[in-house]
């Protein structure tokens, strides 16, 4: 864990502009800087990045925060992430909290795995490029499948000597520890021997979605039928083939900025759409789909296309991997490839317009897909064509949004000839069932796609406060530190200066309110301590908060839609600015905040009656009642110095 002084150099080291500039090109206009928004398609900026606030804002998108929430969103990067990547870019050194000896040992394990790694990176790239026999033997390889070198150096592809202890010799020649060697699957321990597991293979380095090698893929490149033809790294503490895909670190741009991603099976197919000018691909790497591999498509597009090869025997046996899409309620396209074509050989065939025109072109849902793969098999069966059906409602079943699901049905029901209650029927039988139930990211019966009567749910406190609450926060941030009010002191002659934070703090805590929503009483919290210690809290350090969910809507709430034109200001037109009205525009908005908790207090209070009188409880009755009288009386005084507005 980075401590909070490391993490408060890296924060006031981070200059906005300096940090977007790098991926997002920027023009000053006027105090701000103005650019093309990196998170949706636009063709006019509304991408705002402010220098003095140090916080960008993106009014088309609303995407809005400081230096660290810009580098998590466009990187996609975890919080301790995206402050380890700028303090790389400043130069700090990252200090992190003191660990157990265990903790250290597990974690000094996991740093020295990826240094072998790394170092085994290098040293097959070195040799496929720089040995006679890598060249002769492994570049020549890549050169008959017609592959460039410069995609291979990007791809950081290697070769691993024929030689069977050729690497590992060589590691510990270079001072690396047998036993970490051997934990990354690099090396073999047979006894007292020991055996490069990968050599006599083209090797493809398996990277993580911030460029550090986890593990390899090898190719062998002479028959053996006692080899297999693929060989990965075994599971280990930084590899786990099922939560990483072979170059999502290359295509992670590609993919954000396209808004799709391609999966193949291979790792030729990969480097092969590369060189077709399609970069968002990745590939599962010979195994079959898993759950966290979506999801880490999902961190970046919600959009999927399966590429399958014309071999029916591999698209049955890979087919289950559309239901794990469905399940994340991702959209999933299929392009069945000409018979006995994969990715790598077709996209060679074909020029590279025509291969994208080709994928663009015989894109299909997976209804019409799964249908027609299994339909050929059902050849007019009725008991199989039953079965079809239901492989199909149990995909459909899947979906976790309603409407989805109901344009699923009513396109299986016409291709199938099925009517649609009774694929309704079948699946809200399956997401009744308790399997479903059971799934934290699926809605109970009460999401199934069937015509249910409307149901009004109760409003909740976070909805009507919801804008009141901001709105405190706001004034907190942006004005906080100003004087309110001041007073002589009659006793001592000394004056006695009120802020506007003093002021709000003091009103909201003396009739003991509450803040409903979470951020928004995490922030209230720090400035009601920092009012109780006589502490000065400036808007800074919240925009600059740890906490990235507070750093975000502090930035959002302190962004301006607009400013003052500067024809405005050159002809000095008087403008009245919120500074100017501040006391009475303070004064308002605490006075709407109490009304929103009074009227929701009143509703409390009306549901406690209903029930007192339906069970006779005259005395309940009557303190109820006079309960309701005081907040409506007290409602009735807030409206009054409102200028008798009619509160909601």
């Amino acid at each position: 864990m980075i401590d909070r002084p490391t993490i408060e150099r890296i924060l006031d080291a981070a200059q906005i502009v300096d940090v977007v500039q790098e991926f997002v090109p920027l023009k000053k206009r006027g105090v701000n800087y103005l650019g093309l928004c990196p998170f949706h398609n636009e063709k006019t900026p509304s991408f705002t990045v402010s220098p003095a606030k140090e916080i960008f804002k993106c009014f088309g998108c609303g995407k809005v925060g400081n230096s660290v929430n810009f580098v998590m969103e466009h990187e996609h990067l975890t919080y301790p992430e995206a402050l380890k990547y700028l303090a790389r870019k400043y130069h700090i050194e990252i200090i992190e909290k003191e660990l157990s000896l265990e903790e250290i040992e597990k974690q000094n394990e996991r740093e020295s795995l990826l240094v072998v790694t790394a170092y085994a990176s290098r040293q097959f790239s070195e040799n496929l490029f720089q040995t006679d026999e890598g060249i002769s033997v492994g570049l020549t390889y890549f050169k008959e499948r017609g592959f460039r070198q410069d995609t291979l150096k990007k791809f950081e592809v290697g070769y691993s000597f024929e030689k069977r202890d050729a690497f590992s010799r060589k590691a510990l020649d270079d001072g690396f520890k047998q036993d970490f060697l051997v934990k990354t699957g690099l090396t073999i321990q047979h006894e007292e021997r020991i055996f490069d597991r990968f050599s006599s293979r083209v090797m493809f380095p398996i990277h993580s979605l911030s460029g550090q090698v986890l593990g390899f893929g090898g190719r062998i490149l002479k028959s053996d039928p006692k080899s297999a033809k693929y060989l990965n790294s075994p599971e280990s503490e930084i590899y786990h083939k099922s939560r990483i895909l072979y170059g999502i670190y290359q295509a992670r741009k590609s993919i954000t900025q396209e808004d799709r991603c391609y999966l193949v099976e291979g790792y030729t197919d990969v480097l092969s759409l590369h060189e077709a000018g399609i970069e968002n691909v990745v590939a599962s790497s010979g195994t079959s789909l898993t759950q966290e591999q979506v999801r880490l498509i999902k961190r970046f597009t919600q959009n999927i296309t399966i590429l399958y090869d014309g071999d029916a025997a591999g698209i049955k046996a890979s087919i289950r991997g559309i239901d794990l899409v469905l399940e994340e309620g991702m959209n999933v396209k299929i392009v069945l490839l000409p018979d006995k074509e994969d990715p790598d050989s077709y996209s060679k065939k074909l020029s590279n317009e025509d291969f994208l025109k080709f994928l663009k072109e015989n894109e299909t849902d997976f209804i019409r897909f799964k249908t027609q793969l299994l339909l050929s098999e059902a050849n007019n069966d009725p008991v199989k064509k039953a079965d079809l059906i239901r492989d199909v409602v149990k995909s459909i079943a899947v979906i976790p949004e309603a409407i989805t699901r109901t344009v699923y049905i009513k396109e299986c029901s016409n291709v199938l000839e099925v009517t649609e209650p009774i694929l309704y029927h079948e699946v809200n039988k399956l997401r009744q069932q308790k399997n479903f139930q059971d799934r934290n990211k699926y809605p109970g019966p009460e999401d199934l796609p069937v015509r249910p009567p409307v149901i009004i749910k109760p409003v909740q406190n976070e909805t009507v406060t919801y804008y009141s609450e901001k709105e405190i926060i706001r004034l907190l941030l942006k004005f906080g530190s100003l004087i309110f009010d001041r007073t002589l002191n009659q006793e001592d002659g000394k004056e006695e200066v009120l802020t506007v934070s003093d002021y709000i703090v003091k009103e909201i805590t003396s009739d003991d309110l509450h803040f409903d929503d979470r951020i928004c009483a995490k922030i209230f919290s720090d400035f009601r301590f920092h009012a109780e210690q006589g502490l000065i809290t400036g808007e800074k350090q919240f925009v600059k908060h740890e906490d990235p969910e507070i750093s975000s809507l502090s930035a959002d709430l302190l962004s301006d839609s607009h400013e003052l034109s500067r024809i405005w200001k050159d002809k000095e037109t008087y403008v009245e600015t919120e500074e100017m009205k501040m006391k009475d525009i303070v004064g308002d908005v605490v006075l709407k905040f109490k009304s929103d908790k009074i009227m929701i207090k009143r509703k409390e209070i009306m549901a406690l009656l209903i029930e007192a009188v339906k069970e006779n409880d005259n005395e309940k009755v009557l303190l109820l009642q006079k309960r309701y009288s005081n907040l409506s009386t007290v409602l009735g005084l807030i409206s009054k110095k409102l200028g008798n507005r009619i509160l909601l």
